[in-house]
């Protein structure tokens, strides 16, 4: 594959459709050749629906000429299959509901995203109800990287991820528990960002649940928040609306930023030397430019991580248990052996692991503390083989990676993963930006500076 019409930017789209010297339709025709020659491999996509996305493209093509264009009219994008979309079943990528029903209406995220005139061609992949960081389900066919189609895109936006990589339009949405979109952005080489919990509303709500952009530029992803972050009545957790100039990036003054730098998320796999040596980096250019950079002790601990795992092991069986035994075999066996050792659990013990989501959020909120913004990698270890479930392949260690991440769904803090450098065997890394409680703009602009000091990135994949 060679760059094409299906690489541009969502800025550049909407700035050309206004020019009048492109069209959502052409545009379209060439995402659909796109996916057409890389979805055989990458298998990033769920309810692909090119002739449906003709129609749409034709008629924002339509809304253009009249000059009636909405804010993303004629802009390609994916929505992940567990975030309702109107007509299309939400299997959450597990066989053991492969009959699923089609959603009657849009989640609210899906909704913004129809409402601004996006063409939503297609859902993308995810592993077993959320709770991988792979692609690997029981449903859908493998996802792969397309920086390499031997390694996993991360997940449990797994879809999401490769489809932002392999140029599959520019704008993707995803959702993030753990890290669910900043990992599949760090080992895709992409931009995932994860805003405070309540900015995007979402249907149903959830403990540290949140949708929100990934795309290849944080303007890109700005322009999609300036659509997400619409109110919805429907959630229940959701903030109040916010007067934010989304598109207003530009301009930050990095002289006397503190930026707390930590490369010790405290719990799980160390870190790999290539993705220190690139978060490295990144903390001397920032530092360059005149931020001050400071090191962070650990904060999360043993105790925080295992008992987060208890209660979600927990609340998986409760879902998992209650299937008939032929759908309950279905599941995917990780997952079925992860979440079967709840069957033990006394109500003490999940109370107790429900109790260290509280724990996190503190220890992560006291230690943004001192600091405008923290700097952290998004995972300890690059890229692993595709066919595995996780890093460490053990139902009973099975959350060793997302020590970087998980902490910030607690705490409820804006989080971005931007990428930052590649390894020397080719595998993207990515650096995560965390700033204060509802301070999703600060991370956006302090993302947009990074990438005009980051050392230059190799083009994406074109094969």
């Amino acid at each position: 594959m060679t760059e094409t019409l299906a690489d541009l930017s969502a800025t550049d789209l909407l700035a050309r459709y206004a020019a009048r010297d492109l069209s959502p339709v052409e545009v379209m025709e060439a995402v659909i050749a796109r996916v057409e020659a890389a979805e055989p491999s990458l298998r990033a996509l769920y309810a692909f629906v090119p002739d449906e996305a003709r129609a749409a493209a034709r008629a924002a093509e339509a809304r253009w000429r009249r000059g009636e264009a909405l804010p993303l009219d004629g802009v390609p994008a994916t929505i992940k299959e567990n975030i309702a979309t109107r007509g299309m079943p939400m299997p959450l990528g597990t066989a053991a509901r492969r009959d699923a029903a089609p959603a009657a209406e849009d989640a609210p995220a899906a909704a913004r995203l129809r409402e601004a005139g996006a063409i939503l061609f297609a859902r993308t992949t995810m592993p077993d109800y959320g709770m991988l960081s792979s692609g690997l389900s029981s449903f859908h066919p493998l996802a792969r990287n397309p920086w390499d189609r031997t390694k996993t895109p991360g997940g449990s936006s797994a879809g999401a991820g490769a489809a932002a990589a392999a140029g599959y339009g520019p704008l993707h949405l995803g959702t993030d528990i753990g890290g669910s979109i900043r990992l599949p952005a760090g080992w895709c080489g992409i931009v995932g960002f994860k805003p405070s919990n309540g900015r995007v509303p979402i249907d149903p709500p959830y403990y540290g649940r949140c949708a929100g952009p990934m795309t290849r530029t944080i303007a890109d992803a700005a322009l999609a928040m300036r659509e997400l972050s619409r109110p919805d009545a429907r959630d229940g957790t959701a903030l109040l609306p916010a007067a934010i100039d989304w598109l207003a990036l530009d301009g930050l003054n990095p002289k006397g930023l503190r930026l707390g730098l930590v490369l010790d998320a405290g719990v799980g796999l160390p870190l790999a030397p290539a993705v220190r040596a690139v978060v490295e980096e990144a903390g001397k250019r920032l530092a360059a430019s005149g931020a001050v950079v400071e090191p962070v002790a650990p904060f999360l601990t043993r105790t925080m991580l295992d008992g987060l795992d208890t209660f979600w092991r927990q609340r998986a069986w409760s879902d998992i248990g209650a299937l008939d035994p032929d759908r309950r075999a279905a599941v995917l066996p990780f997952i079925r052996a992860w979440a079967e050792t709840a069957r033990s659990f006394s109500g003490a013990a999940v109370f107790s692991g429900m109790s260290q989501m509280a724990a996190m959020r503190d220890a992560a909120l006291a230690a943004i503390r001192p600091f405008d913004f923290l700097i952290t990698p998004v995972a300890p270890v690059p890229a692993f083989p595709a066919e595995l479930p996780c890093p460490t392949d053990d139902p009973q260690r099975p959350f060793e990676h997302i020590g970087f991440t998980v902490a910030f769904n607690m705490s409820e803090q804006p989080a971005l993963s931007v990428p930052a450098g590649i390894t020397p065997e080719g595998l993207p890394v990515g650096l995560q930006i965390v700033g204060h409680r509802f301070d999703d703009l600060g991370v956006l602009r302090l993302g947009r500076l990074f990438e005009g000091l980051r050392p230059p990135l190799p083009p994406y994949p074109a094969r």
